[in-house]
């Protein structure tokens, strides 16, 4: 019998993992299945007993259970201490394994897929919310020479950017208070191109031959990217490799094998083209 693996959200229609994860086994040659199931806002740890007894060995998890499966975890990585939040789980007997790969599917996706050295640059991360929270010790991790967070709520920025503090100096303030200052990376961990909304950026803030890299992706140019564009960036990239490399983690988890994402992602990529 296949090994059983799914992603649990609410929404999960739209959700991609399904055919990130079947083509991952294609080229592999593992043999599981992988399902996107719909839980109930209020039935996350429901939907987990029921999985797990139905012979499930592990799961992906997005919005808006990750932090709910960090507290269902009885084991946590590193890495998903560090963010609060959980995307992958692997299941064993009694035992919850609880991961979050999104900083490592985010640093790879820039340094492998990207080209783009994360050691001494500059980086403006917008957003204080779970994604950001997720993908800082990774980011740090790389050596960069600082970090700035910038949030509508500075005190939400300053209280995430202190607890990172024994990693690094993280400095954070409101969007206004980048003014004056360049980045070479910039990253949009808002949910602001989901809702087509523009960020209150000031301007000047992307650094000649800079990265303006969005989480979010679809069909098109996202608000923040436009405005990147506008504004001079070097390089934009939105977050679909982040998503493809991500998934690659959570199998390596799984399965001990990393596969290979670039054909996986230049599909995507193809249908995703206007």
């Amino acid at each position: 019998m296949s090994d059983l693996y799914c992603v649990f959200g609410n929404p999960i229609a739209h959700s991609k993992s399904p055919a990130i994860h079947a083509a991952f086994a294609a080229a592999s040659g593992q043999d599981l299945i992988y399902e996107a199931r719909l839980a109930a806002v209020d039935g996350f740890q429901q939907a987990i007993s029921g999985f797990i007894a139905a012979g499930g060995k592990g799961a992906n998890v997005t919005v808006p259970f990750k932090e709910e499966a960090f507290r269902l975890a009885t084991r946590l990585s590193e890495r998903a201490a560090r963010a609060g939040a959980v995307n992958t789980l692997a299941f064993n007997g009694s035992d919850i394994f609880g991961d979050n790969t999104d900083g490592a599917g985010l640093v790879r996706d820039m340094t492998h897929n990207l080209g783009f050295s994360l050691a001494g640059k500059r980086i403006l991360l917008l957003g204080a919310g779970g994604a950001s929270r997720g993908v800082i010790a990774p980011l740090l991790a790389e050596k960069p020479v600082s970090l700035f967070i910038a949030n509508r709520s500075a005190d939400k920025a300053v209280a995430l950017a202190a607890s990172f503090a024994d990693i690094a100096t993280v400095n954070a303030g409101n969007f206004a208070k980048t003014k004056g200052n360049s980045f070479d990376l910039v990253i949009n961990a808002t949910s602001a191109s989901l809702s087509g909304e523009s960020l209150p950026l000031p301007p000047g803030i992307f650094a000649p031959g800079s990265l303006a890299y969005d989480m979010m992706y679809g069909k098109g140019e996202t608000p923040f990217l436009a405005l990147a564009r506008e504004q001079g960036a070097g390089v934009r990239a939105d977050g679909l490799g982040m998503l493809v490399e991500q998934a690659a983690e959570a199998f390596f988890i799984w399965r001990g094998v990393r596969p290979d994402t670039v054909p996986v992602l230049a599909e995507l990529r193809a249908k995703l083209a206007p």
